[in-house]
């Protein structure tokens, strides 16, 4: 069974986008923002207003990154046994770099972003919506895959967990899930999916 990856919060400890904003965007405009996603805006419009708060040159933003952005501890064993698909709503040249950094190769599914000292453009790739959650989500991009195992902790991973054979889940993901009566596995790192996903056992037996 293919096993996908969310790569902000999963694959990351912290959630690279909002590391940037952190640092180098608007706050204010993020923390406002993040409260309309669902409701009055799509994820991918929250991300296009709140990566355009961003002004500063590409290659500060992403030496910074590489300093300091932490991966998930088991990561590279992960990849190696089961050579996973990272999906991201994030963006493939804040990705790919920090990928290169830990020395790991694997397939990545992500927007692209054009850095400018206007704000940040970002695009993001053409996919129908969703007929589930009616925006061009992650289980859109991985529909006709056949079966899959999800990896994920956020916003953008709750649709397309709902569509996985197996989901391993934490953070804000694994509270919408268990509000959702939905049923996945913890995980505290990739030492805990990888024993798990080796384990013979019944996925949702907790």
């Amino acid at each position: 069974m293919r096993l996908v990856l969310d790569w902000d919060g999963t694959v990351t400890e912290r959630d690279t986008l909002h590391m940037a904003i952190e640092r180098f965007g608007d706050l204010e405009v993020f923390h406002a923002l993040e409260r309309q996603i669902g409701r009055n805006l799509t994820l991918n419009e929250v991300i296009e207003v709140e990566m355009g708060t961003i002004s500063a040159p590409f290659e500060e933003v992403l030496d910074w990154l590489l300093e300091t952005v932490t991966i998930r501890p088991g990561f590279a064993e992960l990849v190696a046994e089961h050579s996973p698909l990272i999906i991201s709503a994030g963006f493939r040249q804040l990705i790919l770099p920090v990928l290169e950094r830990e020395g790991v190769t694997v397939d990545v599914i992500a927007n692209s972003l054009e850095p400018a000292a206007s704000g940040w453009r970002s695009t993001f790739l053409e996919r129908d919506a969703c007929p589930v959650c009616g925006e061009p989500c992650k289980r859109v991009a991985l529909a006709g895959d056949g079966p899959f195992t999800y990896v994920g902790d956020g916003v953008s991973d709750r649709c397309v967990s709902l569509a996985a054979d197996r989901v391993f889940a934490r953070d804000g993901l694994a509270r919408w899930l268990g509000e959702s009566g939905a049923g996945y596995e913890e995980y505290n790192d990739f030492h805990d999916v990888l024993l798990a996903l080796n384990r013979l056992c019944d996925p949702y037996d907790r």
